[in-house]
C-alpha cells in the first residue's frame, strides 16, 4: 500500500454518502478527473496539490489525507506481521513494528518515514505525515482556474470536462469589500477570456472570475453562454420577449440579435482580474 491508497481510503470516507457531482463541484474539479481517481481501473491518483485543495475546502487539518492511525500503520502492507516479513512481533515495540512496516512502503519520504516512526514510538493514537504547503492566511480560499477559453469574438467550442489550469488564493472577505456580490466562495470559478471584441473592458488572455451558479438572465451585465454550440463571453440586454442583443464593448464588432431560447448561459462573470469590477 503506498501514499495514493491510503488518500483513496481518505476520500471515500469524506464523500460517504454524497453526490460525487457536488463533491467534484465544491473542490474545483472536473467530475470525470474525480471518477477517475476513485475507480480501482485506473491509475489516476490524488496528487498533493488537489487533496491540499480538498482540506483548505472542507476545514480539514493539514495533512489529513495522509493521516492514518497507529494500527493501520502496522498493517500498511494489507495483511498480518508475517506477510510482511516481521515474523513474531511479541517484544517488539510498536515504533519497531512500523518500522519494518513502512519499508514495504512506497511514496513515503525519508521525513515522512520519520515521523510516522516518532508518532508511534509516542503512542499517540493518530499518526499525521504532512507533505503540506503554509496553512492559508486569515479566510483565504482556494479558486480553481479552468482550461476554459470564453470567446470574446467568434466564438470557441466547449469542452464538456475541462481540466484545472491553477488555481488562485483570495479572500472572500475582501472580495466583497470590493463590491463582488456572491453566496458560497465554492460557486466561484476562474476562466479566461480570448480575443479582443470586449476590449477595453476585457482584454485578451484576462481572467475572469465568474459565479457557476447563475445559469439565467438577472439582469444586464456580462455572461458566459453557449449560442449556436459556441462559448462566447458577452453583454446581454433583452431585446424583446423572443430575443437578447448580445453587445461587444469593443466598437469594431456590433450587436447582433439572437433568439433566448438558442442562448443558454453558463455563469455570470463578476470581476476581470485586470481589476475590472462588472
Amino acid at each position: 500500500m503506498d501514499i495514493y491508497e491510503i488518500r483513496k481510503q481518505q476520500l471515500v470516507s469524506l464523500i460517504g454518502a454524497q453526490r460525487k457531482g457536488a463533491c467534484a463541484e465544491r473542490w474545483g474539479m472536473a467530475p470525470a478527473h474525480l471518477s477517475q481517481i476513485l475507480s480501482d481501473k485506473t491509475a489516476k491518483n490524488l496528487g498533493d496539490d488537489v487533496a491540499r485543495r480538498i482540506e483548505v475546502i472542507e476545514g480539514l487539518p493539514r495533512g489529513w489525507f495522509d493521516s492514518i492511525s497507529a494500527d493501520e500503520a502496522i498493517n500498511l502492507v494489507g495483511g498480518d506481521s508475517d506477510s510482511a516479513g516481521v515474523g513474531d512481533a511479541s517484544g517488539q515495540t510498536t515504533a519497531d513494528q512500523v518500522r519494518l512496516m513502512l519499508a514495504n512502503v512506497k511514496g513515503l519520504s525519508s521525513t515522512a518515514r520519520d515521523r510516522i516512526i516518532a508518532a508511534a514510538d509516542e503512542s499517540s493514537n493518530v499518526v499525521t505525515v504532512d507533505f503540506s504547503r503554509p496553512d492559508p492566511v486569515g479566510d483565504e480560499v482556494w479558486i480553481a482556474h479552468y482550461d476554459v477559453r470564453g470567446a470574446m469574438g467568434a466564438g470557441e467550442v466547449h469542452h464538456g470536462y475541462p481540466e484545472i489550469l491553477q488555481g488562485i488564493r483570495v479572500s472572500p472577505k475582501h472580495l466583497r469589500e470590493m463590491g463582488i456580490e456572491f453566496k458560497e466562495h465554492f460557486h466561484l470559478k476562474m476562466v479566461t477570456g480570448w480575443g479582443q471584441s470586449m476590449a477595453p473592458t476585457i482584454k485578451n488572455r484576462d481572467p475572469l472570475l465568474v459565479d457557476i451558479t447563475i445559469r439565467e438572465f438577472t439582469g444586464e451585465g456580462t455572461y458566459v453562454l453557449t449560442w449556436q454550440r459556441h462559448l462566447h463571453i458577452k453583454r446581454l440586454h433583452i431585446l424583446d420577449e423572443d430575443h437578447f442583443e448580445m453587445i461587444s464593448d469593443n466598437e469594431r464588432h456590433g450587436v447582433r440579435k439572437i433568439r433566448r431560447d438558442d442562448t443558454y448561459i453558463q455563469a455570470r462573470v463578476l470581476y476581470v482580474w485586470n481589476g475590472q469590477p462588472l
